[in-house]
Order: C-alpha cells, then sequence, then structure tokens
C-alpha cells in the first residue's frame, strides 16, 4: 500500500473512519509490512482504537511473467504460446507462472489476461506450451493475471509462498487472515489446522472468486470466521452480470449464519483518479448497507490512488446517510431448536427485540470470545452494541462485526459493581446520557464466564 503506508497516512485514514487495515501479500516486502503493522498498534495505542490487521494471502493467482518491452501489443487472429519457461515475453510467447497449465486446461477453454482486458482460447498443446489464438487483444503489461473461468486446477488454495507468508502473519499476531480463491469448505480446515498447530486463535475469512466456490457456499460458511466477496476474480471467473445477485445471496446467508461478510473491489475505483466518486458507485456502497454488509473493503483506491483519506470519508459519508434513512435494522433471523446453545441464542434475540420495543440507546455485553457480540449482530439491532473484555486480541478482532464497539475490562469484583463501572464509562465517553435506557447481558455467575445467560434492563440515572 504505497499510497498509505505511512504513519501520517494511516493515522488520517484511521480517523477518516477505516476500522481495519488490509496487507496485500501479493505485493510488499516483510520489511513493508511488518512497518505497516507496527504504526497500526502505535496509532491504535495513541488514539484508542482498537483498528485490526488483515493479512490477505496470495494464494493461487496465475500470473504472465516479465515482457521484453514495456508493453505489448496482442493483435485479435494472432496465436501465442503460453510457456511454463522463464523468459522476456513478447508478441509470440510469454511466460505463464503456472507450470501444469498445458496439462490441464481443455482444447476450447477460455483465458482471460488482465481482468479480461484479452481473451485467449486454447487451440493446441506442444509439449508443456500452450498456444492460444487472441480473440480480443489489446496492450499488456508484465505479471497481469490469468483467469480460466472453464477449468479446474490441481493447484492447492494454499500455496508454498501462502505458507511462508502465514506463518510471518501468524508471528505478527495479525486478526484475521484472508484465505484467497477459496473452492470448499477443506482449504478452509485446513488453513485453522495450521493455525491451531501454531498455538494461535487468528480468526480466517474465505474470500469467494471461484465457481466452485458458489457450489459448496453453505459449507463455506459453516467452516469460516467470515466471507469476502471479492468481486475482481468472481467477475471475471463468472458472467459479471451473475455477480450481483451471487453477492447479494452470500450476504443474506452470512446474516442468516451470523457471520460478519465483506465487500470488495473497485467499490470506489474512480478515486483512484478522481476526487469524488462517480453516481454509481454511491449506489453500489449503498446497496451493499442495506443488504447487510459488515465492511466494505477499498484497495487500489487507497493502495494506489490520488486520495486515499478522501475516499475513506466519502464512503463513510454515503455509508452514514444509509444507516439513517434506510430500513435496515431489525432484521431477526431463525434460530435453531436443535442447537446446543438454543437457549443462549434465544436469550440474545429476545434482547434485540426487546431494545427496539423499549427504545434501548444500547445493548452491552461482556463476553470471551466474541460469541455473544455475533449473535447481537446477528439481528441488526438499532441499539449500539458494546462488548467487554479482558481478552485484548478479542478487542481488535470484533472491529469486522456490524456495529461492535469494544472496550477492555478486567474488574469482575461483582456484577451490580461491573455494570456501574461500565455505565459510567459509557456516559463519559458521550454514548448514554440521564434518562437512557440500556440492556446488560453477561453469564451469571459473572466470574464463570460461561455463555451469556442474564439480561437486564437499566436506566441510566
Amino acid at each position: 500500500m504505497p499510497a498509505s503506508g505511512s504513519k501520517e497516512v494511516l493515522t488520517q485514514l484511521i480517523e477518516a473512519g477505516a476500522g481495519i487495515i488490509r496487507l496485500n501479500f501479493s505485493h510488499g516486502t516483510y520489511t513493508a509490512h511488518q512497518r505497516v503493522i507496527e504504526h497500526v498498534r502505535t496509532i491504535n495505542q495513541e488514539l484508542g482504537k482498537h483498528v485490526c490487521l488483515l493479512q490477505d494471502l496470495q494464494g493461487p493467482k496465475i500470473r504472465i511473467g516479465l515482457l521484453k518491452e514495456e508493453t505489448i501489443h496482442l493483435v485479435s487472429g494472432q496465436e501465442l504460446a503460453l510457456t511454463p519457461e522463464v523468459i522476456l515475453g513478447t508478441e509470440n510467447r510469454i511466460t505463464t507462472t503456472y507450470t501444469n497449465l498445458a496439462h490441464e486446461i481443455k482444447i476450447g477453454d477460455t483465458i482471460l489476461v488482465d481482468d479480461g482486458k484479452i481473451v485467449l482460447k486454447a487451440i493446441r498443446k506442444e509439449g508443456n506450451e500452450l498456444i492460444t489464438e487472441v480473440i480480443h487483444g489489446g496492450d499488456l503489461r508484465s505479471n497481469k493475471g490469468l483467469n480460466l473461468p472453464a477449468t479446474r486446477l490441481s493447484t492447492p488454495s494454499l500455496t508454498e509462498k501462502d505458507r511462508e507468508d502465514l506463518a510471518f502473519g501468524l508471528q505478527q499476531d495479525v486478526e484475521w487472515i484472508a484465505l484467497s480463491f477459496v473452492r470448499n469448505p477443506q482449504d478452509i480446515i485446513e488453513l485453522k489446522e495450521i493455525i491451531k498447530q501454531s498455538g494461535k486463535n487468528t480468526k480466517v475469512i474465505a474470500k469467494i472468486e471461484k465457481p466452485e466456490a458458489l457450489e459448496h457456499i453453505q459449507e463455506i460458511i459453516a467452516a469460516a470466521d467470515a466471507l469476502m466477496v471479492a468481486r475482481g476474480d468472481l467477475g471475471v471467473e463468472i458472467a459479471m452480470e451473475k455477480v450481483p445477485m451471487v453477492q447479494k445471496n452470500i450476504v443474506s446467508l452470512c446474516n442468516r449464519a451470523g457471520k460478519p461478510v465483506i465487500i470488495a473491489t473497485q467499490m470506489m475505483e474512480s478515486m483512484i483518479e478522481n476526487p469524488l466518486p462517480t453516481r454509481a458507485e454511491t449506489n453500489d456502497i449503498a446497496n451493499a448497507v442495506i443488504d447487510g454488509a459488515d465492511a466494505l473493503m477499498l484497495s487500489g483506491e487507497t493502495a494506489l490512488g490520488k486520495y486515499p483519506i478522501k475516499v475513506v470519508a466519502e464512503m463513510k459519508k454515503t455509508i452514514l446517510v444509509v444507516e439513517q434513512t434506510a430500513p435496515i435494522y431489525n432484521r431477526y433471523q431463525d434460530i435453531s431448536s436443535t442447537s446446543p446453545t438454543f437457549y443462549n441464542d434465544s436469550l440474545v434475540r429476545t434482547a434485540c427485540r426487546l431494545s427496539h420495543d423499549i427504545q434501548a440507546k444500547a445493548i452491552i455485553c461482556l463476553t470471551q470470545t466474541g460469541w455473544t457480540a455475533l449473535e447481537l449482530a446477528k439481528h441488526r439491532p438499532q441499539a449500539n452494541i458494546f462488548v467487554f473484555t479482558d481478552n485484548q486480541s478479542l478487542l481488535n478482532s470484533i472491529n469486522l462485526i456490524w456495529n461492535v464497539r469494544g472496550y477492555y475490562y478486567d474488574s469482575m469484583v461483582s456484577t451490580d459493581q461491573t455494570f456501574a463501572d461500565i455505565e459510567s464509562l459509557l456516559t463519559k465517553n458521550n454514548y448514554l446520557k440521564s434518562g437512557d435506557v440500556f440492556i446488560s447481558m453477561a453469564s451469571m455467575p459473572i466470574h464463570s464466564k460461561q455463555r451469556t445467560n442474564m439480561l437486564k434492563i437499566n436506566r441510566v440515572s
């Protein structure tokens, strides 16, 4: 993120409204990423924030190699060879980073280059090389991505590079790890096992950008801690006109399951160059909020763009207007009577319904794992959700969850004292004022730190 890597710019981004900083491991050195990590942690301390870090693993992204010239021009109708041999590419022959390409692709399959700006068709194989016909030509630069929407590849979702990057991320205690090109729940399970063996409790985001993932979407949602609708590659791997309804369906399924969901890619693409978004981009943001997204992600706009601070401010402006005017609250989800936490689930949903009936300003919960926060957010109460915990890493990770704010609290003397302390703190920070009603939730007895089993209505004196 060259445009946003300095402490000064990161501070401005966070003050403008950014709650999560993404580290894109498709680019950059460990030294550069570590510098950003240290900046964010320092800013959290200085500003009293809980901004979390998201490590985005590259995954098996297939790219072309380096070219002999800065730009080459491919003409429609010409032949182009894709070779695993490392060469400086020309108009007739270029390197591909996927060495098994010629063996796994079928003749007639389509290959999309640079997000579909250039279209190739496989016409024959010559040893390890694939000969293609350029269906739609254009200018091409080094290291652009290849997408194979009709081809199922054998490469694992977690590459050797990803494993090395993952070890670095876990060492740095990042709060979230995003796995690219997820195809089935086993990809998530494998990553979680590596995290568990490392002794960490890092949360996993499944990036949805492959057609195979859509075939297993329910199981992937169940296996992951959160999802990202990564519309860049998804819009190339499937027909782009299908993406809007796929996005809406995934958001709905995640909302029902109580799993956070991020909408990513090209949200305000025009602001890479321009100081204001287009009307269509503003509508895109609004629709994602109305659908029920937990977070919206900026990438090129803040990594490369001319206006990284302004783009966050513009996005926040639209989000706030939608939140103040659209019917996005009180979406009570069904709960399963066979769930092992059925009674706790019922209590949380009751708290959300009650908060609407009594016009509560806040729902306050004590949690160790973040479970109560996720369950509360699932029903989209209009009351603010405040989490109090002595789990420091949880304070940062819950920043991804819709409408949740976290505070550190470790003085579990008695229930009455705990909630008196919390009321005092929220009043001091102007979240509550005299006469406001709020709901408290906790596990009784309070020192046992079990699932939430109690709620209480309070009025600020």
